[in-house]
């Protein structure tokens, strides 16, 4: 028992846990060890001893918390304040300089490059060279000045992505990356990882999320596989699989044992301005205790030093104490990067630049053919196991029976296998040398393999299709998501869970049986109450009368999307005139041309989507002719809505427009007559700038087509 008060205990406990991260900083980030393994032990053993005496000292934060607690049953969900969005990938030079291009080419048009010129000095950057490198700027080349983007290059490390959020300096979340919206909540097996700072070197932000990757050394990797196997327990395929699978230990004790490693390279929330610049981000969060790899990353200037940072580390690859799936190059000037925002779920100002795919050989049993969610008939080799790119591979793609042709690929041969990071394997072609002479030739199946209606493949494409439609079990979950989706029969409560459970269960076969559901069986389901049984069935019986475009929307035709569904029911006023038309008929409908008339009545022509149809219409469901459109002063006007209003949804805004006679298009070009800009409005406006387009806000918008 110590003589110490509860005053000198905190202060000396304080002085012990500073001191101990201080040392795992030392040693786990720096590889650099600051006092010998019996002095740590000693501070560790002083500093348990005193936390025993004083429980109230013993904090999350603190080092001998790293030990792990007892299991969890599962892990929580975690939404992410701001996504963790995946990167576009190049995998030659051309598609790098392509990259390059685009952004030089928005940067420029924004007016941005010039603005930021800058005289730089010769050669690549390293990181902490200082900020006039860090900035779009320009450099001579064989006497004439040339533009050219500042570029932050960095390894892409073949780990696990990661989210630590802090709050006033200190660990409160770890969540993966999941979906990109959201993530698992593996707080506790985090704070295992003596890597990770339980507590920012202060001053710190009031909350910042830091981004970043969890790996496994080889060395380490090795080192834990013989202990596993000692122990006769699984063997980790490779140190990717090892971390992921370490991370995601309901015990955080285990997670506690393994060899784990982080490196910073990017955030997402953040209370404070952040800094002008990536490589100034990366810096700032080093200051604050947080690894990254400072040694390898790079600022460079232009495609060319792009190319050459990717030459330069293919080099050193092999000798890296980690594993690297290719490099990632991110434009460095953050005003830049805003500039050139987000497309789909990812961002435009950063791509990964992959290393060539592993390849290896085995023999081809089979081809089968798969159903996609949208009737695609995928062909898919059946493989004698092999070992590549760090999994056993049976089954790969084939793309398509083009390819099939192209690279004449048959039943029985000897073929290379490919695979590339996380992405489907894939067949490259037969080693013809090999061929026997019993080798079969693929055919494409005529007929659909789960629903038996026909196969079709149409003149201008390369896949075909199966046409079941609604019917197609293969199809019936994402059909029914589509008709339920807002923009179709919008209705609420019936998720993707529960779908899968009405389809997987055999109660839904159709769209039409949906409105058969009662409350009574809908409660009895996973996760649903008899309130949320009663929303859910309140929702139905609202979609019964449907406006006639959101259900030819709903129907899920083929090249029929939202506004052409609304075209097809302004022309033909009721779902039984479109069942009766002709490609010629249809053909006269606005932007409705042979391949979507073709593809309309090849829908129709199909019973089983009829009976459906009919079907509706006897459990109730009426669609509502829809108010015909005024011919005013916008006839011929086209719009492109971007940003959040605030008193109209995109769906209000897009109705109003298209009653006042406008037409409303997705994307910006010299033929859109307006740009209406709510707040957080993207690159489209950025886009409408650069054209001399007219941008609208909501009130003009609303004088426009005349709303009060």
């Amino acid at each position: 028992m110590s003589t110490w008060s509860l005053p000198e205990a905190q202060a000396r406990a304080q002085q012990l846990q500073l001191t101990i991260e201080q040392h795992n900083h030392a040693y786990y980030v720096l590889d650099d060890p600051s006092v010998s393994d019996a002095v740590y032990d000693q501070l560790m053993l002083e500093l348990t001893a005193i936390e025993a005496e004083f429980p109230a000292l013993c904090t999350p934060q603190s080092p001998t918390q790293r030990v792990g607690a007892k299991p969890l049953d599962a892990f929580n969900s975690v939404i992410h304040t701001v996504p963790m969005l995946s990167l576009g990938n190049a995998f030659d030079e051309a598609s790098v300089q392509a990259f390059d291009k685009r952004v030089h080419d928005i940067l420029l048009q924004s007016g941005l490059l010039q603005r930021t010129l800058m005289q730089p000095e010769e050669g690549n950057y390293d990181l902490f060279d200082g900020a006039s490198s860090h900035l779009p700027s320009s450099s001579a080349k064989n006497g004439s000045n040339t533009l050219e983007v500042t570029y932050f290059c960095e390894l892409k490390l073949d780990g696990l992505a990661i989210s630590l959020r802090y709050e006033k300096g200190l660990l409160v979340q770890a969540a993966t990356r999941g979906d990109g919206q959201t993530g698992e909540d593996v707080t506790a097996n985090i704070r295992t990882i003596r890597a990770i700072p339980l507590r920012l070197k202060q001053p710190a932000p009031d909350v910042i999320e830091v981004r970043g990757e969890v790996f496994m050394n080889r060395a380490e990797f090795d080192l834990l596989n013989q202990a596993q196997k000692q122990r006769g327990e699984k063997v980790f395929v490779n140190p990717r699989n090892a971390a992921a699978g370490s991370l995601r230990q309901l015990d955080s004790r285990v997670t506690a044992q393994r060899p784990l490693r982080f490196f910073a390279y990017g955030w997402g929330a953040l209370s404070i301005e952040p800094k002008d610049t990536q490589a100034e981000m990366l810096q700032y969060m080093a200051l604050l205790g947080v690894p990254i790899n400072a040694k390898q990353n790079k600022c460079v200037q232009g495609a060319l030093a792009l190319i050459n940072y990717y030459q330069q580390v293919s080099q050193i690859r092999a000798g890296l104490d980690y594993d690297i799936d290719g490099v990632v190059y991110k434009v460095n000037a953050l005003n830049a990067q805003r500039v050139l925002g987000f497309v789909a779920r990812a961002p435009r100002f950063a791509i990964a630049h992959k290393f060539p795919a592993e390849e290896a050989t085995t023999i081809l049993i089979g081809i089968d053919v798969q159903v996609g969610r949208t009737g695609a008939i995928t062909p898919v080799a059946r493989l004698e196991p092999v070992f590549v790119g760090g999994v056993t591979v049976t089954n790969a793609t084939l793309h398509n029976e083009d390819e099939i042709l192209r690279k004449d690929v048959r039943i029985g041969d000897t073929v290379i296998v490919r695979r590339a990071g996380d992405v489907i394997p894939e067949v490259v072609g037969p080693v013809l040398s090999l061929r026997p002479t019993q080798s079969l030739p693929f055919e494409m199946v005529s007929s659909c393999p789960v629903c038996d209606s026909a196969v079709e493949r149409l003149p201008d494409e390369a896949i075909s299709r199966c046409t079941g439609g609604l019917y197609c079990a293969a199809q019936r979950k994402q059909s029914l998501l589509h008709a339920v989706s807002r923009k179709a029969l919008d209705i609420e409560g019936l998720g993707e869970k529960l779908i899968e459970q009405l389809v997987d269960r055999g109660r839904v076969h159709s769209l039409a049986e949906l409105f058969t559901l009662t409350v009574e069986e809908l409660s009895a389901y996973d996760r649903m109450g008899l309130k949320s049984a009663q929303n859910a069935i309140d929702a139905i019986n609202e979609a019964r009368e449907p406006q006639l475009g959101r259900l030819i929307y709903a129907l899920g035709i083929r090249h029929v999307g939202e506004t052409t569904a609304r075209d097809l029911a302004l022309y033909f006023g009721s779902i039984e005139n479109l069942l009766k038309a002709d490609e010629a008929h249809l053909i006269e409908v606005n932007d409705v041309g042979p391949v979507v008339a073709g593809s309309i009545v090849r829908f129709f022509a199909e019973p089983h989507n009829r009976d459906i149809i009919q079907a509706l219409a006897e459990q109730g469901v009426q669609a509502q002719a829809p108010i015909p459109l005024k011919i005013g002063n916008l006839a011929g006007q086209t719009f492109v809505l971007t940003g959040t209003l605030e008193t109209m949804t995109r769906e209000q805004a897009t109705e109003a427009i298209l009653l006042a006679g406008g037409k409303v298009s997705g994307s910006v070009s010299r033929k859109t007559h307006y740009v209406v800009a709510g707040v957080d409005a993207g690159s489209k406006l950025t886009k409408a700038q650069a054209l001399g387009i007219k941008v609208l806000n909501e009130a003009a918008l609303r004088d426009l087509v005349q709303i009060d």
